[in-house]
């Protein structure tokens, strides 16, 4: 986890600078939040944070009005390759910490922190036509899987998933992101896939979910960070530090399905 992986000296510096300017309560006047100039910030995050992220930003803009929100979704790989070819990102946001070391190793972003937890789901199309039951099912020739391809989080959890339940599964697809994977579910043109928990959340009318016991499971932790170019660099560590130390964000991570990974 990154909190193990940072010095403790340098830990505890990050989250003095950090959560000084949010100590207060959320609803508790703040004069730093007049402090920020009117800008709109960019937010590059993982296809998996494509539905609660906006929810976040829209409670975000209510405390800091002055303050706009875009989002670029996509793999995490992805969304890395990008900023290191100079796109205008002020925030990354990926679905697994090696993704997020990656642009923090080629000095593409700050100190990452953590702000969510996931864990794997086996999607199906509604009313699981297939009667699968559980990952053993998957490894039947006759059942179609889709996962992610294996350069992306999702990709790896699957892998990951698989291996810890000595399971040999042969997907019919790999997909550049979790929601391609979501994507051919509901299209009904696979019998199963791998997605994360909030995955299935997300689309209650359209899939249903067939859980993993937690002994069985994969965890995978969310990191957060602003990348070193941005031209907002205040609003965007006030949009950083509101994901992971308001309550307001914290409770709509939870109703989407996230846990903490603390």
């Amino acid at each position: 986890m990154l909190a193990r992986i940072l010095p403790p000296v340098m830990a505890a510096v990050i989250a003095i600078a950090i959560t000084a300017p949010h100590a207060r309560a959320d609803n508790r006047p703040n004069p730093y939040v007049r402090s920020i100039p009117a800008s709109t910030i960019t937010v590059s995050a993982a296809a998996s944070l494509t539905d609660v992220f906006p929810v976040i930003a829209k409670a975000f803009t209510k405390r800091y009005p002055q303050l706009q929100v875009t989002f670029n979704f996509g793999s995490s790989n992805s969304l890395v390759e990008q900023i290191r070819a100079g796109a205008p990102v002020d925030i990354l946001a990926t679905a697994d910490e090696a993704s997020m070391w990656r642009a923090t190793g080629a000095n593409l972003t700050g100190t990452p922190i953590l702000f969510a937890r996931n864990t794997m789901a086996i999607a199906t199309p509604r009313g699981n036509p297939a009667k699968i039951t559980g990952l053993a099912d998957l490894k039947n020739p006759t059942v179609t899987v889709a996962v992610c391809a294996p350069q992306v989080p999702c990709g790896r959890l699957a892998a990951e998933l698989f291996a810890k339940n000595s399971l040999t599964v042969t997907p019919v697809t790999r997909e550049v992101d979790v929601r391609s994977v979501v994507g051919k579910v509901i299209a009904d043109q696979v019998d199963a896939g791998i997605v994360y928990s909030t995955d299935v959340k997300a689309f209650p009318n359209d899939l249903t979910g067939v859980s993993i016991p937690s002994t069985n499971n994969v965890v995978t932790n969310y990191p957060i960070a602003t990348v070193n170019e941005s031209r907002n660099a205040q609003a965007a560590k006030a949009f950083v530090a509101y994901v992971r130390y308001s309550s307001s964000a914290q409770r709509i991570l939870r109703a989407w399905g996230f846990s903490t990974p603390w």
